[in-house]
C-alpha cells in the first residue's frame, strides 16, 4: 500500500447517478478523458453527446484540459474499469454540493497524507482505521476532525495502531483546522469645534469602545487628527462588522449631541496583514512628522486638536 495515494472514500468506484469531481486530461473525437480525483485518479470518460444540452460548435469552449469539472456517473464497469460520465446532466445546485463535499474531502486527504508521511503508515491503512469509520459516524471525517479540537472524546471510538499516529493527527488537525480570528477595521473622522470639542471627541470615542461585547472587542486608535481607526478581532467576520457598525453609530450620536461630526472614511470590513502594515506605516510617518514639529508639545497638541483615547 502507498504512503501517499488512496481514494477518498471506502467504495473503490462511485455509485451510478452520484456526482464526482474530475480533472480533464485529454480531449478526443469521442469526448474527454478524465481522472476521478476522489477515487485515486481512476480513468473516466465524458462522451461527446454528454458534454452539453446544446449543439456543440466548439468543444474547447465547453471543456478544457487541466480543468476540474463536476460530472454525474452514468455507467460503471468494475471489471474493465470503464466509467462513463456526463457534464450536461449536472445542474448548478449539483455543482455547489459536489464542490463542497470535494473540498472537505480534500482537506481530510491532506491531513491524512501528512500523518502517513510523518508516521510512515500506508495511507489506505489510516483511512481504514480512521477516515472511513468517521465518515460513517459523523457524515464526514472533517466534521469529526473539527469537533475533536474541543471534544477529544471523538477519538475514543477510533483504533490507533500506535500512539504516534494519534499524536501527529491531533497536532496537525489543531494547526490546520483551529479557527483563526479575523481582524475587522473601519476608518472614521471625528471632529468637534465647539467649546468642549476635545472632551466631546474623547467621550464619543469612549462611547464607541463601550460597544464591545464578549464576542468582539472594539479598539480605537488615533492615526492623525481627525482620523481614527476602529478595530475588532473575532472568529466570525459578520459579528466583527456588526460591532464596529454599532460603535460608529454610538460615536456619531455622541459627537452630534455636542455639535460635532462623525464621517466614515472606510466602512467596517475584514482586513489583511498588508492592510495592517500600510496603516502602521502611515501611523509611524505621522508620528515622525509630529516629533519634527518644534515648540511646546502641550501647546501644539491643543492647537492641532490631537485626541488620544486613554488605555
Amino acid at each position: 500500500m502507498s504512503l501517499t495515494n488512496c481514494r477518498f472514500y471506502e467504495e473503490k468506484f462511485p455509485e451510478i447517478e452520484s456526482f464526482v469531481m474530475v480533472n480533464v486530461k485529454q480531449i478526443a473525437e469521442m469526448g474527454a478523458y478524465v481522472k476521478l480525483l476522489e477515487y485515486d485518479n481512476i480513468d473516466g470518460m465524458i462522451l461527446l453527446s454528454e458534454l452539453s444540452r446544446r449543439r456543440i460548435r466548439s468543444i474547447q469552449k465547453l471543456i478544457r484540459v487541466g480543468r476540474n469539472e463536476v460530472v454525474v456517473v452514468l455507467r460503471v464497469d468494475k471489471e474493465k474499469g470503464y466509467i462513463d460520465l456526463s457534464k450536461r446532466r449536472v445542474s448548478p445546485e449539483d455543482i455547489i454540493k459536489c464542490e463542497e463535499r470535494y473540498n472537505k474531502s480534500k482537506m481530510v486527504h491532506s491531513i491524512m497524507r501528512h500523518v502517513a508521511e510523518k508516521t510512515n503508515t500506508p495511507l489506505e491503512e489510516l483511512y481504514t482505521d480512521i477516515g472511513w469509520p468517521l465518515n460513517k459516524k459523523y457524515g464526514h471525517a472533517v466534521d469529526a476532525f473539527k469537533l475533536s479540537i474541543t471534544n477529544p472524546n471523538v477519538w475514543d471510538e477510533v483504533t490507533f495502531k500506535s500512539p504516534s499516529i494519534k499524536e501527529e493527527l491531533q497536532s496537525y488537525i489543531s494547526k490546520r483546522l483551529t479557527p483563526q480570528p479575523t481582524k475587522v477595521r473601519a476608518d472614521v473622522e471625528v471632529t468637534c469645534f465647539g467649546y468642549e470639542g476635545i472632551d466631546a471627541i474623547k467621550a464619543a470615542l469612549r462611547t464607541a469602545e463601550a460597544q464591545s461585547n464578549e464576542e468582539a472587542q472594539v479598539n480605537v486608535r488615533l492615526v492623525s487628527p481627525p482620523l481614527y481607526v476602529f478595530t475588532s478581532q473575532t472568529l466570525d467576520k459578520s459579528i466583527g462588522i456588526k460591532v464596529l457598525e454599532d460603535a460608529i453609530k454610538a460615536a456619531d450620536a455622541s459627537i452630534r449631541a455636542a455639535g460635532g461630526v462623525c464621517v466614515v472614511k472606510m466602512a467596517p470590513k475584514a482586513v489583511t496583514e498588508n492592510d495592517d502594515a500600510e496603516l502602521q506605516a502611515l501611523m509611524d510617518k505621522r508620528e515622525r512628522e509630529n516629533q519634527e514639529v518644534s515648540g511646546d508639545e502641550d501647546d501644539s497638541a491643543s492647537d492641532d486638536g490631537v485626541v488620544a483615547v486613554d488605555d
